[in-house]
């Protein structure tokens, strides 16, 4: 089980990069199309900005393009050499793969960039408790 304190928390989950306390994102759920980047502002708990400047999210579009590369490798390592399907069928995957997992990727993308700049710091978690 991946436990709060470490970046892999952090990113998969959405959790604040400095306190692991609380979700940045308004809205869990990323299949609903409408929210799924609306950030928060600050984090209630630690009081952290989230977007550190303006603009400072685009840098994560470059982060997508790695997760998304890494998602369709998948997918055609799967359905091209473990279920043995056609190359058409391999690439319909990979597009199907994208289409589907493209919410996933970009707060995925979005939590990487983030948690490059922000590290966690259990006095925050220590402080706000007591």
């Amino acid at each position: 089980m991946i436990k709060k304190g470490s970046k892999l928390y952090s990113i998969l989950l959405g959790a604040c990069p400095k306190c692991h306390q609380e979700s940045m994102y308004s809205n869990k759920n990323p299949y609903i199309l409408r929210d799924v980047l609306k950030i928060n502002e600050t984090c209630s708990h630690c009081g952290i900005k989230y977007r550190l400047e303006p603009s400072f999210f685009y840098g994560s579009m470059y982060v997508s393009y790695g997760v998304g590369i890494a998602f369709a490798v998948a997918a055609f390592i799967i359905s091209y050499l473990f279920i043995g399907s056609s190359l058409l069928t391999a690439f319909i995957a990979i597009v199907g793969t994208l289409i589907v997992f493209g919410p996933i990727i970009m707060r995925i993308s979005r939590n990487i960039w983030i948690n490059m700049f922000i590290h966690y710091d259990k006095t925050m978690v220590k402080n706000k408790t007591e």
